[in-house]
């Protein structure tokens, strides 16, 4: 039965290089930081294991109490970070299958790629990042911070081992950055993906470039799953009506979420089909900008839904000092004990200064977890739309 196995698994890596396009990474050039004894015999192909790992770890699991972009509001119909993942990997997996690429290196990068958001979001992202940078541990970034969970935290320090390709994709999506155009750079080594990570950490607006289509796919595919999903969401929740959508833009991609994402889905297609990189045309990147731009003025920097959002930076100071304080003073009976560090390797409390360790332990919490470590009668409490 082994050998039946093996045998599969070489005619699936055969059928790749016979019909995946000559741009695409082929699961057998899957690099990996470490040897794994004993792997060679697995049946299952390469990036299909980093998928896997990815949806078994805490992680992944955490996701279902993450917010995407409202936060304290009771409303079952919104939409949270576990679905955003999902649409990311639905779309990227529908434009890779159209172009030849590998769908399970992009069902890893797309399933990876959010791990490392904090709760509430953004603002939440915003509000531990001017605190890591008063504590000198760098900027947190949402995507530095999920290729930390994957590699460094997960598995109570030992991390999972996932290909280069994949943690490149997934440090590299900056779904918020405007390109009509992105083209891979695609000599990187695990050294390269280190030094990143760094620079990322000490100036936020340094631009990284996956180094695979398969990556840029899935960095498109980010802004194509949420700027119509959210404007959904904004009309739902009545902050602003379907007329209010810029209307050269409707007449171009249209004014729901269907066929936003079916518009943008198709150009992109389109125009990278047989190409060195993935793109839209002039005219639909015109489109999605001023969308990109309407989103921002009227849903994201929204007051009505910043309600809650000096209180929420407050309780971010406060519980990062909490922790930071129940370390130094070795206090066992504090969760950071309880509920991460306990069982911890020795290498990574090692190498992670305290402040690093706290910022890993906020960053990692659901947000109703973050509020129930809060004060109670600081506990800001969620409105019903």
């Amino acid at each position: 039965m082994e050998g039946a196995l093996d045998f599969i698994k070489m005619a699936l890596n055969k059928r790749e290089e016979e019909n995946l396009s000559p741009l695409a990474v082929l699961s057998s050039k899957c690099l990996r930081r470490e040897y794994e004894e004993g792997r060679d015999l697995g049946y299952r192909q390469d990036f299909s294991i980093d998928v896997d790992r990815i949806l078994y770890s805490l992680a992944y699991t955490r996701y279902i109490d993450k917010t995407q972009v409202f936060y304290l509001i009771k409303n079952d119909h919104i939409t949270h970070r576990v679905l955003h993942v999902q649409l990311v990997s639905k779309i990227a997996r529908t434009i890779g299958r159209f172009l030849g690429l590998n769908e399970d290196l992009i069902e890893a990068i797309s399933l990876g790629h959010d791990i490392g958001h904090t709760p509430f979001g953004h603002d939440g992202e915003r509000f531990l990042s001017e605190i890591c940078e008063e504590n000198r541990i760098g900027y947190f970034l949402h995507n530095v911070q999920s290729v930390q969970f994957l590699d460094k935290v997960e598995r109570k320090g030992k991390g999972w081992n996932l290909s280069l390709q994949t943690l490149d994709g997934i440090l590299c999506h900056d779904g918020e950055i405007h390109n009509q155009s992105l083209a891979p750079q695609r000599k990187k080594n695990f050294d390269t993906l280190e030094q990143e990570m760094a620079v990322k950490k000490k100036d936020p607006d340094t631009k990284l470039v996956p180094m695979t289509l398969e990556g840029c796919v899935v960095r498109i595919a980010d802004t194509i799953s949420y700027i119509g999903r959210d404007i959904e969401d904004a009309i739902r929740l009545n902050l602003i009506k379907r007329t209010d959508i810029p209307h050269e833009s409707i007449k171009i991609l249209g004014n729901t979420n269907g066929t936003i994402t079916y518009n943008l889905v198709t150009d992109v297609i389109k125009n990278s089909f047989q190409n060195t990189s993935i793109a839209f045309s002039n005219e639909v990147s015109e489109a999605l900008k001023r969308i990109k731009t309407f989103n921002m003025e009227r849903i994201y920097l929204n007051p009505k839904i910043k309600t809650h959002q000096d209180v929420i930076k407050k309780l971010f100071k406060i519980l990062f000092e909490k922790y930071l304080s129940d370390i130094e003073k070795d206090n066992r009976q504090s969760v950071i004990f309880i509920n991460y560090l306990e069982d911890m390797s020795k290498d990574y409390i090692e190498n992670h200064k305290k402040e690093e360790i706290v910022r890993d332990f906020i960053a990692g919490m659901t947000d109703q977890y973050f509020l129930r470590q809060c004060p109670k009668d600081m506990r800001p409490v969620p409105e019903t739309r």
